[in-house]
């Protein structure tokens, strides 16, 4: 997988749990929930959402780790 589509697999992921955003607007350093307005419920199913399309498993410990885009996609391309 590409960032280009993991990108595209991120923003499909977002708008799936929190539809009334627009994940678009998101930059590389944006911190996703604060740009989003995401509270902690739809964090976590992103996160959940975001497992079962990449096959990445993020343990709970490494959710700071993961705090904007750019630091996601990081995090992904690493596994």
């Amino acid at each position: 997988m590409n960032e280009t589509e993991l990108k595209k697999i991120i923003l499909q992921s977002l708008k799936k749990v929190a539809p009334d955003t627009n994940p678009e607007i998101l930059q590389a350093g944006d911190k996703i929930r604060e740009k989003l307005d995401m509270d902690s419920f739809d964090a976590l199913r992103f996160i959940v959402e975001l497992n079962e399309k990449t096959g990445v498993d993020i343990p709970e410990e490494d959710y700071g780790k993961i705090v904007t885009l750019k630091d996601l996609m990081h995090y992904i391309m690493k596994k």
